[in-house]
């Protein structure tokens, strides 16, 4: 009767608010998560809300150029992904998951309301100006310009401690020790996905829409009064929630065991892992964090556990400890090779979308906005992720007896591969376009070019199909890789990624722009796009990604997947609890 009583309680350390042992029938599944979910529908209509139009903004509004509006959308956008290290080291380190998401939802609100009183406010908006060529018009003062960024970068702050946590509180509501829920928990990321894409698809059809043409204030305070529903409804489900008690920096952990191994580099390591240095089983066990053994790869940081008589953490460090600093290590090519893809996806909000503002948007009376067509890549990723979960993966699992279908790199490498056909249809599609332009003579004067917006339409579609297979394979990955202690830390390396790839959109559009311009008659990006030759550049792009392919089969085919330690942890706790 012990045994059947202690196992109505979850076994992976998760608590609740005030450090409760709970039940599994009380708390977490399904259930809580389907707060979770809800929330990040609406968090991603706010989000995207704001970040699918923005060039357009920045371009009729604050009278930017195409590279200067361009860059400032993916500067704002890399800072928005790379904020999440903050906050995961926040929410492992001291306040925990949950107390680190509310704080910073507050930020983002606040920046939220900052950015639609910004847009609503004559005083805070720039003058009108009507001029084909946006450096006549009239400057923007350094007031309207400092508080219209000083609210997105408060934006960003916020999103920081929100992206990398509530992916995570969402996973943790899953217990790795119950094989069932651990099954569910594969289902989850899919899922996941799918609330993200469907808020995004709202906000880049319904929201743009607005903003074109309604108005500005409408368009941003929307998903401000989204944003704010969506943290109502996240604090309605936390009597639902499991929760995870911070564990230390893992920062302070990796460092400790690099440094230890650096000083004692002229030491061998024993070839009997079980002489090393390591903790008890059963205090890995009871708190939900299992002990994992030594393994070969990076053996030089084994050197960290080498008993020396110093019992100094900045000199000995526990084998678990070493092989979780190896875990994190281990990603980082990954994570490299997954920055080329998120640079892809930063064109969609801005090159796209310039390109759609120079074609033919009317279809009868209606008239297209620009950035709706991302909303294109939103549906295309709803279709695959669903047809994937709920179709693809039963076949697969039959044939390669995987419960996922296929490995997560595998779905990983499947998306680079669609990456390279975005590139190419969209070079080929900026190919038909000047031509166009050319015939009907509207290549100086920057007039629209007779030709329908709809053209766009495939090279959107490949990049739905394409980030339908990175995007939850992605954040899958990082998370379910990263050892016990470390999810937050994880699910960064995913934000990471997308936030390095937005600043190195920036740095090429820059670079290929000023080399152009400095080597040839004319530059392949202009403010006027129908001079420009943006086909070259998204040819540069299909190159970019061949070879970025090459590099992840290579580290892919390298790559060590974590060992999964949790039925002996089981048996371990179990005994103890036995034994007690």
């Amino acid at each position: 009767m012990e045994e059947a009583h202690g196992s109505e309680f979850t076994q992976d350390g998760t608590v609740d608010l005030k450090g409760n042992p709970i039940l599994r029938s009380k708390r977490g599944g399904w259930t809580a998560c389907s707060f979770i979910v809800v929330y990040e529908v609406f968090e991603r209509m706010a989000f995207f809300g704001i970040s699918s139009n923005l060039v357009l903004y920045l371009t009729t509004k604050l009278h930017q150029g195409t590279v200067a509006s361009a860059n400032n959308v993916t500067n704002w956008v890399g800072a928005s992904w790379l904020t999440p290290i903050l906050g995961a080291y926040v929410a492992d380190a001291h306040l925990g998951r949950y107390w680190t998401f509310l704080i910073a939802s507050a930020i983002y609100l606040s920046g939220m309301c900052l950015l639609t009183v910004t847009v609503s406010i004559p005083a805070l908006r720039a003058p009108p100006c009507h001029e084909a060529n946006v450096a006549e018009c009239k400057h923007v003062s350094s007031l309207q310009l400092a508080v219209f960024y000083t609210a997105l970068y408060i934006l960003a702050i916020g999103t920081g401690g929100t992206k990398p946590n509530i992916s995570t509180i969402g996973a943790d509501q899953f217990n790795n020790f119950e094989p069932k829920e651990k099954a569910q928990k594969i289902s989850f990321f899919n899922w996941w996905a799918f609330s993200v894409f469907f808020g995004t698809l709202v906000a880049n059809t319904f929201l743009v829409y607005i903003q074109d043409n309604i108005g500005w204030s409408l368009g941003y305070g929307l998903p401000t009064c989204g944003l704010a529903i969506s943290i109502v409804i996240f604090l309605a489900g936390t009597p639902f929630y499991r929760h995870r008690v911070p564990r230390g920096s893992p920062f302070t952990t990796m460092s400790r065991v690099l440094v230890a191994s650096l000083r004692k580099w002229r030491l061998h390591v024993p070839n009997d892992p079980k002489q090393l240095y390591e903790l008890d089983m059963v205090e890995y066990a009871q708190n939900g964090n299992p002990r994992i053994n030594a393994t070969p790869s990076l053996r030089f940081l084994n050197k960290a556990a080498i008993k020396t008589g110093s019992k100094d953490p900045w000199m000995l460090c526990s084998v678990t400890k070493v092989e979780e600093t190896k875990q994190m290590l281990r990603m980082i090519p990954i994570l490299i090779a997954t920055i080329m893809p998120s640079t892809m996806a930063a064109q969609v909000h801005t090159l796209f979308v310039k390109q759609g503002t120079t074609l033919d948007r009317g279809i009868k009376s209606f008239q297209i906005p620009p950035a709706s067509l991302t909303g294109v890549v939103t549906l295309s990723m709803l279709v695959v992720v669903v047809l994937y979960d709920c179709f693809i993966v039963k076949l697969l699992k039959k044939w390669t007896k995987n419960p996922r279908g296929i490995t997560l790199l595998q779905r990983l490498g499947i998306g680079f591969i669609f990456h390279i056909l975005v590139m190419v249809t969209a070079s080929l599609t900026e190919m038909r376009r000047l031509r166009v332009a050319k015939d009907h003579g509207v290549v100086e004067n920057g007039g629209s070019v007779p030709l329908s917006i709809l053209i766009l339409i495939p090279q959107h579609v490949f990049m739905g199909i394409a980030d339908a297979f990175i995007a939850p394979a992605q954040i899958e990955f990082f998370y379910d890789q990263a050892p016990e202690s470390m999810k937050s830390l994880g699910a960064s390396y995913s934000t990471t990624s997308v936030g390095i790839g937005s600043f190195f959109s920036s740095f090429l559009l820059s670079t290929v722009s000023n080399f152009t311009k400095s080597h040839f008659h004319k530059g392949w990006i202009l403010n006027n796009l129908n001079a420009s030759h943006l086909d070259y550049y998204y040819t540069f792009l299909a190159v970019l990604n061949v070879l970025n392919l090459i590099f992840f089969i290579i580290v892919a085919r390298c790559y060590v997947y974590r060992a999964e330690i949790f039925v002996n942890s089981v048996e371990v706790l179990k005994e103890s609890k036995d034994s007690s």
